[in-house]
């Protein structure tokens, strides 16, 4: 199982948004990751800087960035791109970071 470890920024007053769209995450598209062997996932936010902080487990080598193509995915960038720093097809602007310590 890969840790992956990536960060993202939110626009500036969308915190409280943010939150709501993840408490109303669609089951279609918790669905596709499970399916995809996304597990863990958890999000963070740095709230000085608003920099969003996520972490998954990936079981094989499939990432949730790797789902691009996946119209529900597409879907859900769509209605993320109002509140965060995208790309020009509405992915979320992510840095993979490298993970320098692990403690099982």
């Amino acid at each position: 199982m890969k840790r992956v470890a990536f960060k993202m920024q939110l626009n500036e007053g969308q915190l409280s948004e943010y939150i709501k769209r993840h408490k109303e995450i669609w089951p279609e598209l918790k669905a596709l990751l499970k399916e995809a062997g996304i597990s863990e996932y958890s999000i963070f936010i740095d709230q000085e800087t608003n920099t969003l902080f996520a972490f998954q487990k990936q079981k094989g080598n499939r990432s949730s960035q790797e789902l691009k193509d996946n119209p529900i995915v597409q879907k859900w960038w769509d209605y993320m791109a109002d509140i965060m720093k995208v790309n020009k097809d509405n992915s979320p602007v992510s840095m993979e970071l490298d993970e320098i310590f692990y403690l099982e």
